[in-house]
């Protein structure tokens, strides 16, 4: 398609209107969020807590970004419903000229982060937190405008693909959901009426401490919150770890962040693993594995159940207050099926993360489906401008 190449300044007009703060008067409050996920509705501020002496009122249809981070897509077209909110002045806003520009069609194209980046250029400190992007910036910046029926009809095929990758990603979550449910309700029939027995017992402590020398470099292992798994951490050199003890891990280990063990910071070392090193504040127990599978007692440690006792033996306050301790982790009591029951519910667990990874793949691929015909739509107007 052959568009016609023509300054934002043609069709911008920037447009404040300035409202001076009264204390007795309320102000519902606008933001956006970057990465073009549009614009935020907070809640109504008293007059007599807002600092500023002037916020600007916005109205729908007009284009408005965010100076410090436009760098990172907070652009948006203001919705009816957030008409005559409020902004400071770090909001500018545009009116569009209805005549030559359809705002749905200026949104979408705003939503290219290579439109967000050509314009930061020229900024200071880009990519820095305290970056602005001034609005001369935007109003130089040229893009492709063909006749108005034909940005309505690219705004059509965009909504409609846009609704079916909605309808995808909706379909996508659910099924992850259904999946979790099953393998959680699995997981009770294996433990029904199995007997509890304490860590100490089932999944002894082992500690393999490093003796440190200077001049090596020690690879650490970290573990993150929430049953998202083991993580690799930068090499530290010897001269570096101090007086801190660093002890090894193996793959199979279950290995434990004390400090984040009550929101589930708990995995099992992966070959991959293998010989890293972690502080004092990782503990890591070992099964036998002809009478216990490591791979049930990581389950159980994700559900309420497992996370509450992680809770119970993890005194203290919030964050980093939280401390697992270790002779309360030795009396935490878990269930134990016959070693049998065990397999069986991990044949299943490594079942459904088979069918995870390909949900996971095919909602890569869903999420890349938007840029990708965005960039095909715009690819020869882009080019061109």
């Amino acid at each position: 398609m052959v568009a016609p190449i023509v300054s934002l300044s043609e069709i911008l007009k920037l447009t404040v209107d300035p409202c001076p703060v009264e204390p007795e008067g309320s102000y519902p409050i606008m933001g956006i969020y970057g990465f073009a996920r549009g614009p935020i509705k907070r809640q109504a501020i008293c007059g007599a807590d807002i600092r500023a002496k002037t916020l600007f009122r916005v109205k729908q249809y007009q284009l408005i970004y965010s100076k410090l981070k436009a760098f990172e897509g907070a652009y948006t077209v203001v919705p009816p419903e957030l008409d005559g909110y409020f902004t400071s002045n770090e909001f500018p806003t545009f009116d569009i000229d209805p005549k030559c520009a359809d705002h749905r069609y200026l949104e979408w194209f705003f939503q290219q982060p290579e439109v967000w980046r050509k314009i930061a250029i020229g900024s200071k400190g880009i990519g820095a937190r305290r970056e602005r992007v001034h609005p001369r910036q935007i109003l130089d910046y040229k893009i492709p405008l063909p006749p108005l029926d034909e940005q309505r009809a690219i705004v059509r095929k965009l909504d409609a693909a846009s609704a079916l990758v909605d309808k995808r990603r909706f379909a996508i979550d659910a099924s992850e959901l259904e999946t979790k449910a099953m393998l959680l309700k699995a997981f009770q029939r294996a433990i029904d009426g199995a007997p509890h027995r304490a860590m100490a017992e089932v999944a002894p402590l082992v500690r393999r401490r490093v003796e440190v020398e200077p001049d090596k470099t020690y690879m650490e292992l970290g573990v993150r919150s929430f049953g998202r798994g083991t993580f690799h951490k930068p090499g530290l050199a010897g001269m570096e770890v101090g007086s801190k003890k660093l002890f090894t891990f193996e793959s199979g280990d279950l290995v434990f962040n004390i400090v984040f063990a009550w929101e589930g910071a708990v995995a099992i070392a992966k070959p991959e693993d293998d010989g890293r090193v972690g502080s004092h504040r990782f503990l890591t127990c070992v099964t036998n594995p002809d009478q216990v599978a490591a791979e049930f007692l990581l389950f159980y440690f994700r559900t309420p159940e497992g996370l509450q006792k992680l809770g119970e033996a993890s005194p203290g306050g919030a964050g980093r207050n939280r401390t697992l301790g270790l002779k309360k982790l030795e009396v935490v009591e878990v269930p134990i099926p016959p070693i049998e029951t065990q397999r069986w519910f991990n044949r299943l667990q490594a079942k459904s993360q088979e069918i995870q990874s390909i949900r996971k793949r095919t909602a890569v691929d869903v999420d890349a489906l938007m840029p990708a015909l965005m960039h095909e739509t715009f690819k020869g107007m882009m080019e061109a401008a």
